[in-house]
Order: C-alpha cells, then structure tokens, then sequence
C-alpha cells in the first residue's frame, strides 16, 4: 500500500526535522519496514529522501531559532564556521560524510550549518551519501527483526540509544558555549555561558 510509503516518508522526516537530539530516523523506517513488510530498498529510498528534505528544512530555520534565543554575540561567533567551511570545501565535505556514516545525531551537524548560514550545496550532498549507505547499512544489518520486533523496539530504548542522545546533546552544548572565533584563530579553549537574550 502506497500510504505506508507515505508514512516511512513522514516519520523520517518528523525525526529529522526536530531541533534537539531525536532517535535515528532508520528506526522509524526500520519499525514501518517490519510492521508493514515493506520492500526494504523503497523504505530506504523513501527514508532517506524524508531525511534529508528535514534537514534542508532544520537548515533553513535554525538562524531563525538562533535570532531569537541567543545572543548577537554568540551567533556572530559561531559564522566563524561557515569561515572553515569556504576555506576547505573538500575537508568539510569529507568531515559530513564521515559524522553522518556514524550512528551519531547529525542535528547538531545541522544546526552548527543552519546557524552559521552555510548553503545546503555544502553540506546536503555528502549528508545524503552518508545517510544512503549508513541507512542501507542499519535497515540490512536489522532485517532479522522481521521475526523479532520486541528486539528493535529494545534496541530503540537501550543504554545505546541513550549515550547517542547524550552525546548529541553534548554536542549541541558545545556549539553554543564554545568561543569557536577564539578556538580556530588563536588555538585557545574559551566557554562562554553567557548565551541567551
């Protein structure tokens, strides 16, 4: 039924979408793949394409979120990152690829990009290379749970799953908190808590 399609295609996109550390979006494709028994290469397809079209859109209105919560001075500081970023397209391009191949949360990635204003031609391509083969990795690997579900839905809320939250969230703490301007320019570690309105 073409409706399931259409689901996969919606939770990966909600999952993607958020602002804050969520589950990986192959566990919403992974659960409506073993539900339904869907054609495994269409959910990766579908979830892949919902995905990356949440994160365009996390892109799009993280400076939005970033005008209205943080400091001036603390949005100024982290467009030091789109700096890095037009030095060395290839490096960066490389380092997406790498970080979205890890069974890490790329919100931060994406919010990092969005706030600093860098355009989706240099982080969406090598996103959805990563994506693709890290999903295709995830939904294979977990196909044995067509038997056992009970095993994904585990897996889903293991102590895995909450270290890759906390790790997320941790990345996003340094986003913010980090002095990124006094870092990359003169080499030194500065936090600054002083972020918000």
């Amino acid at each position: 039924m073409w409706w399931q399609y259409v689901l996969v295609f919606l939770g990966a996109l909600f999952f993607d979408i958020v602002p804050f550390p969520f589950p990986p979006a192959f566990t919403i494709m992974m659960f409506f793949q073993i539900i339904f028994q869907l054609n495994i290469w269409l959910v990766i397809v579908i979830g892949v394409a919902g995905s990356v079209l949440g994160r365009y859109i996390l892109l799009l209105y993280a400076p939005i979120l970033a005008k209205m919560y943080l400091k001036e001075s603390k949005n100024n500081d982290i467009q030091i990152l789109r700096e890095k970023m037009r030095e060395n397209v290839w490096k960066g391009q490389m380092i997406i690829l790498a970080y979205s191949l890890l069974p890490l949360p790329t919100t931060p990635l994406f919010l990092g990009a969005g706030i600093s204003k860098i355009k989706a031609k240099y982080i969406i391509p090598a996103f959805i290379i990563g994506k693709f083969t890290s999903d295709t990795i995830a939904l294979f690997a977990g196909a044995y749970a067509v038997e056992n579900t009970q095993t994904i839905i585990d897996n889903t809320f293991s102590w895995k799953s909450a270290l890759s939250l906390v790790f997320g969230l941790i990345l996003i703490f340094c986003l913010f908190v980090i002095d990124w301007r006094t870092l990359i320019h003169s080499k030194k570690l500065i936090l600054n808590f002083k972020i918000w309105k």
